[in-house]
């Protein structure tokens, strides 16, 4: 896959998530990205090789949800 196409593909998400952490928490848009850019998820997000680009932008929210309750990203146990 090509960079451009996983470049995208991050901004997706992003804008996903900011958009659910504007929705949820009641966050202006520069809040909500501020929130979202310097959170453990928007690092693994950004690194191509966790593939979490690939994900749906609802499962990254749940991660960032996640992270923070738990103050850094966890796996939860199922």
């Amino acid at each position: 896959m090509g960079n451009e196409k996983i470049r995208y593909m991050m901004d997706y998400v992003t804008a996903t998530v900011v958009t659910c952490i504007m929705e949820d928490q009641g966050l202006a848009a520069d809040e909500a990205m501020k929130a979202f850019y310097n959170s453990q998820v928007f690092d693994r997000l950004c690194d191509i090789e966790t593939g979490l680009y690939r994900e749906s932008g609802g499962y990254v929210y749940d991660l960032y949800k996640i992270e923070v309750e738990h103050g850094c990203l966890v796996q939860l146990e199922i």
